[in-house]
């Protein structure tokens, strides 16, 4: 059991980018973005409940931009939600009514300024951790002497990755790793090689759920437990890491490659010029072997 002066904080990470989820619609109406949100404010609630020193991020990663949802610009630290306390009307905590209404307020807000040009199905996924272990920084930047704390983030990943994000992606990864930061995901359509190594070097749990529409089961069940609790409960195997690397000339994802041994970007084809930090590189030609002069013998 966690002591009253450690704070776990728990940023959750939902991938709401308008393409996917307006094609998941039509392939299957009863998982909805609505849906997806329902059971992130269950876990959500859940977690705050647990311990009043716990504490709650929302981010939304759109293809443009990062928002958080909660808490938002308009909620106050310190605000315990009395002023809302009467919008619940039935002893519900308050500051779970508090957090409800900010996220489905702010999710509105994200959506209907939301303008989309092209078909692309890319998240700013990495832009977005990024801005969580900002968040996570300041967060231990305000506690109070003697307090400890244990953060941890969930991404909710729907589209696929995006291989223009690795050297980003892979610099939070290790950006969390150094923090003592987990990073969980929960991927909704095809696996996610970022996401399995992020899970893999922070010693988070990735897991690809076979059910949609059960999302809010698994998020109660594999998620909301921390490391700690995790080691007594049954949990899903874990998935076979792909540590293929993207190259970065044409973004595809390679085994064997050319490194530069300046930067260290990597490239499927060979290069003279390095095209990250413009290194060339000394190229060691055959030898020619001149031939021998022959000797002209004197004559008596």
């Amino acid at each position: 059991m966690a002591s009253e002066d450690e704070i776990s904080l728990l940023v959750i990470v939902v991938d709401v980018n308008p393409i996917w989820w307006g094609q998941q619609a039509q392939r299957e109406q009863e998982f909805t973005l609505s849906k997806c949100l329902d059971a992130v404010m269950v876990m959500g609630n859940s977690h705050m409940a647990m311990s009043r020193t716990n504490k709650l991020a929302v981010i939304a990663s759109h293809c443009q931009d990062s928002h958080f949802l909660y808490p938002s610009k308009s909620w106050k630290a310190g605000d315990d939600g009395a002023d809302d306390a009467s919008s619940s009307g039935d002893g519900k905590y308050e500051l779970l009514s508090v957090a409800n209404n900010l996220i489905a307020e702010e999710i509105r807000n994200v959506m209907s300024k939301t303008e989309v040009r092209g078909n692309s199905t890319d998240t700013l996924l990495a832009g977005t951790l990024a801005k969580a272990l900002c968040y996570v920084n300041r967060v231990s930047k305000d506690l109070e002497v003697g307090q400890e704390i244990k953060s941890r983030i969930l991404v909710i990943k729907a589209a696929e990755d995006c291989a223009l994000q690795y050297m980003n992606f892979m610099n939070v990864i290790f950006a969390a790793q150094k923090q003592n930061i987990l990073i969980d995901a929960c991927v909704l359509d095809s696996n996610s090689g970022l996401l399995q190594q992020a899970c893999d070097i922070t010693g988070g749990l990735y897991l690809k759920i076979p059910q949609q529409v059960a999302l809010a089961q698994y998020l109660l069940w594999v998620f909301l437990p921390d490391s700690e609790q995790r080691s007594q409960l049954v949990l899903p195997p874990p998935a076979h890491v792909d540590y293929r690397a993207a190259c970065f000339c044409h973004r595809n994802l390679i085994e064997i490659g050319y490194v530069c041994s300046v930067c260290l970007s990597i490239f499927c084809n060979f290069s003279p010029i390095c095209t990250t930090c413009e290194t060339a590189f000394k190229i060691q030609l055959p030898q020619m072997v001149k031939p021998k002069k022959k000797k002209l013998k004197q004559t008596t």
